[in-house]
């Protein structure tokens, strides 16, 4: 059986006589919305762990190429998933500034930088859409995150991976800001793409995220919808940070008032 684990540095306050409940948080949002800055910071102004789901389809990705299972093999997939133990931690200093967000053991060994290979992303996008395969690393995902104080970022994390999370975020922005936003990680990069091309690709991403039929990207009913369209990263955060310490007294006052 796979497994998952994390681990990571969460905060507490030792000397506050209730121990606030910590959350597990799920923010869902189409690309270019912001997800995975956003996630990660607030996940650090909270002390919570940030998940990369991603990261776990690249690990695995990496078994598959190892193995040479053919990556239309379904049930080869499913039986590799199974006994595939990957750990995602809290990322060093080193790793953090190469733009890891997760430092990923694969059955032990560290591969937080070859699941970075464009090969390794290639195949791991095909595995995501395998049905048997997505059922095994969300149960994983599902069980890291039983505990609270983590946040992870997606497309079905709030109805799929997480449908009982204390706190969903939907965060969305004008298709032409984030269009833009895309362009200017290409130029950062030195990718030469011009920023029409860039707001087709948008408009096409979307198209093909809401009607892919495994976890098309739909906002859970209970999501918090939150239009950054006129906001930055840390604003965003800030105000992500703000309605899950609301949560948390009230998650908390709930807990408490139970006999």
């Amino acid at each position: 059986m796979s497994a998952l684990t994390v681990h990571g540095l969460l905060k507490t306050d030792d000397n506050s006589p209730h121990m606030t409940r910590r959350l597990t948080i799920a923010i869902d949002g189409p690309a270019g919305s912001g997800k995975s800055s956003v996630a990660r910071r607030v996940a650090a102004m909270l002390g919570y762990l940030y998940l990369d789901s991603g990261a776990m389809y690249r690990a695995l990705a990496v078994k598959a190429l190892r193995r040479g299972t053919p990556l239309d093999d379904e049930r080869g997939l499913e039986a590799l998933a199974k006994e595939t133990h990957i750990a995602l931690k809290a990322p060093n200093a080193e790793q953090e500034a190469a733009g890891a967000k997760n430092s990923v053991f694969l059955d032990g060994a560290d591969v937080t930088q070859e699941i970075r290979t464009s090969e390794v992303a290639q195949a791991a996008s095909r595995l995501a859409t395998i049905a048997r395969v997505r059922e095994v690393l969300v149960a994983e995902q599902q069980r890291a995150g039983a505990g609270g104080g983590v946040v992870m970022e997606g497309r079905d994390i709030g109805t799929v991976v997480f449908p009982k999370a204390e706190l969903k975020i939907f965060l969305d922005a004008a298709p032409e800001v984030r269009a833009e936003r895309r362009w200017k990680e290409h130029q950062e990069k030195g990718e030469r793409i011009t920023l029409p091309e860039v707001f087709d690709e948008v408009i096409e991403r979307d198209k093909r995220d809401r009607e892919r039929k495994v976890s098309p990207l739909v906002r859970a009913a209970d999501a918090v919808l939150v239009d950054n369209t006129a906001m930055g990263i840390e604003e965003t955060a800030r105000l992500i940070v703000m309605l899950a310490q609301e949560r948390e007294k009230e998650v908390t006052g709930v807990a408490e008032q139970k006999p």
